[in-house]
């Protein structure tokens, strides 16, 4: 099975995004969730995550006050609200499994399972 993740696009500086990620209907249950990105000439990374139980949400300096992680369990879905974005947010953004559940314990995954296409997200200055 593999993640679906939509809601990249083209957007200004400063503009804003909602990205979604989805399990195909009958494969898992979506919970304890990472978003990954991954920009031109860079190593994918990990900087927001949700726990199993959705108490813990953690976020990387980069993105911290700016992006927001959620889940709706009724919909299987997990999303990421990208708020007053930067050039650098310019990426193909991920989401995956956290297989350790590493977010309740205070960090955010490095690697992930059941990974997607991506989704473009490009920022323009």
């Amino acid at each position: 099975a593999q993640l679906v993740e939509s809601g990249g696009g083209l957007v200004q500086a400063g503009g804003s995004l909602r990205l979604s990620c989805a399990a195909p209907p009958g494969t898992f249950t979506i919970n304890r969730m990472g978003w990954f990105r991954q920009a031109p000439g860079k190593e994918r990374e990990g900087f927001s995550c949700i726990s199993t139980s959705g108490g813990s949400t953690n976020y990387a300096d980069s993105v911290k006050g700016r992006f927001t992680i959620s889940r709706d369990n009724a919909a299987n879905t997990v999303y990421l609200q990208m708020n007053s974005l930067k050039p650098e947010d310019t990426a193909v953004y991920y989401c995956a499994v956290d297989p350790m559940d590493l977010c309740g314990l205070g960090s955010i995954p490095s690697r992930g399972d059941y990974w997607g296409q991506g989704t473009q997200v490009t920022v323009s200055s």
